[in-house]
């Protein structure tokens, strides 16, 4: 299976792929609920650093710590604060035949639910969920396809990899440490990068093209390519 036979658009010549939490939002998931509910977080996150649990069995116990009426964590999805220009950036892509694709290790409940908040209908390679107040969020790994990873769930570098192979023109946007892999991939003037990523990109030497909001990456992209 590759991203042209899972219902993307054959007409595109390009593709943006791109992370989400912290790339399209201005905060990560993860951050805010750690932050709402101090006791959740545990220490998973020092096995996952001692290699004891993988990224995402980290965050899967870790969501299923939170306990709240589903109106709370509305509104700390909310709080992600999504850009708000997302949908006219996805539209000025797509009318220039680039396809959008979300490759994130967070969970779809959320990211799913900030872009249809959006009315923005783009491909999305993330790990599904169900939200309950007795249960907390329930993240599962997706079913296996040339894009799962035990480690993470998605495998960005898989789906860049893919694109390549699919599209003419391939763009990484992302700002943490399991999209650097993927972002090596396409060229430095196609690799957009903020936070930790841009920091370790500079580390490195690596050219990339820095973004503060998600929406400059298509501002961006039009004037590398020329487009009206």
């Amino acid at each position: 299976m590759n991203l042209k036979n899972n219902n993307i658009k054959s007409f595109a010549k390009g593709v943006l792929v791109s992370d989400f939490d912290g790339t399209i939002t201005l905060f990560d998931f993860y951050d805010l609920v750690c932050r709402a509910f101090p006791n959740i977080a545990g220490d998973f996150w020092t096995q996952y650093e001692a290699g004891k649990i993988t990224h995402f069995d980290c965050l899967r116990k870790i969501f299923a710590g939170i306990r709240a009426p589903e109106a709370r964590l509305f509104e700390i999805i909310d709080a992600m604060k999504i850009d708000p220009d997302v949908k006219r950036s996805v539209d000025l892509l797509k009318q220039n035949n680039w396809d959008v694709i979300v490759a994130s290790a967070g969970c779809d409940w959320y990211i799913k639910r900030l872009l249809a908040s959006k009315k923005v209908d783009i491909k999305v390679y993330a790990n599904p969920g169900e939200y309950s107040p007795d249960k907390g969020l329930l993240m599962h790994l997706p079913e296996p396809s040339p894009f799962f990873s035990a480690e993470l769930g998605v495998n960005k570098l898989a789906v860049v990899r893919d694109a390549l192979k699919n599209f003419q023109h391939v763009a990484f946007a992302g700002d943490g440490r399991p999209d650097l892999a993927p972002a090596l991939l396409v060229q430095p003037r196609r690799r957009f990068a903020k936070s930790w990523l841009a920091k370790k990109l500079i580390e490195l030497g690596e050219e990339f093209q820095p973004f503060e909001h998600w929406s400059e990456v298509a501002l961006r992209l039009k004037e590398q390519e020329g487009w009206i």
